[in-house]
């Protein structure tokens, strides 16, 4: 991103922190960040939306981390699965994202509301798609109701471990705990057969073809990682290292913070990478290559 554009998120997010949302004015954000009100408006045409992009840049590093975890890993291992949701809690923890997701929530601006609501129903899908990998498809049924218990009760531990003071109890104590309350849930539901939500109503909250465009994008981190330590292995020099990952990152930005991605500048990218830096990773090449072409063309529906 943009140095001058990164600089405005986060002098913005610390404004908001500081004084809130609502009362931190734009003349305050271009005082902080040192740009010009036509500059401002050039990266985000509202407060609104450079709200949106703060919560946007924590929780695409969040899911980078997240997705990196799973590398080589076996995705039933529920230690792997604690330490995603530590990634995420610390990240919530120390930007102190919630505090601004309560000041919008009593606020009077619907449009934040709404973003608010689709990051919490994607951390509910989130969540719901990692159940089926660490209890299969058999309790699959009941994996969208304990999904948003669990969303529930680690909300609310962490809330009242945090305001505890002196007593306050570790991040990690918090996650195990309810993970275990939730282990012995799902094994009761399933054996009671007691279902009170379908699945499938996460598609009927999230449209389809951005949940294809979510997926797309876990996928393309996946093959991204992939390839940048492929190109690592195979490359002798540090320097062709850094440009490969410098390229491979590129386009990866490119992609996912982006709603118009320069097409003819990725196409550019992935010829140089291929011809220069990842003859040796014919299969991650291929692997990531087929992961952008897929999320251009999802893009291009949004669109």
């Amino acid at each position: 991103m943009n140095e001058r554009k990164q600089n405005v998120i986060d002098t913005a997010h610390k404004l908001f922190i500081e004084k809130g949302y609502q009362a931190t004015s734009i003349q305050d954000i271009l005082d902080g960040s040192g740009i010009s009100k036509g500059t401002f408006y050039n990266y985000f045409p509202s407060k609104g939306e450079l709200f949106m992009a703060i919560f946007s840049s924590f929780y695409k590093k969040i899911r980078y981390d997240r997705e990196e975890l799973l590398i080589g890993q076996d995705l039933a291992d529920i230690e792997i699965f604690i330490k995603q949701l530590e990634i995420q809690m610390t990240v919530n923890i120390q930007s102190k994202l919630l505090v601004l997701i309560e000041e919008v929530r009593v606020s009077n601006d619907e449009e934040l509301k709404e973003f608010i609501k689709r990051i919490q129903l994607l951390s509910i899908r989130w969540m719901y798609g990692r159940f089926i990998d660490i209890f299969g498809e058999s309790k699959k049924p009941y994996l969208l109701d304990t999904a948003i218990l669990f969303n529930g009760m680690m909300a609310h531990m962490s809330y009242f471990s945090f305001h505890a003071k002196d007593t306050a109890t570790p991040e990690i104590k918090v996650i195990r705990y309810c993970m275990n309350r939730i282990v012995d849930l799902v094994d009761g539901v399933a054996k009671s057969k007691e279902q009170i939500l379908n699945p499938e109503l996460i598609n009927t909250w999230l449209p389809t073809s951005k949940n294809n465009l979510h997926q797309c994008h876990n996928e393309l981190m996946k093959s991204t990682l992939a390839l940048k330590k492929a190109t690592h292995r195979s490359l002798p020099c540090r320097e062709d290292q850094s440009k490969a990952n410098e390229l491979i990152d590129f386009i990866q930005e490119e992609l996912m913070q982006t709603s118009k991605p320069r097409v003819f500048l990725i196409e550019s990218l992935l010829h140089v990478i291929k011809t220069q830096y990842a003859s040796k990773s014919k299969q991650e090449m291929e692997q990531f290559e087929e992961n952008v072409n897929t999320c251009l063309r999802l893009l291009e529906k949004e669109i």
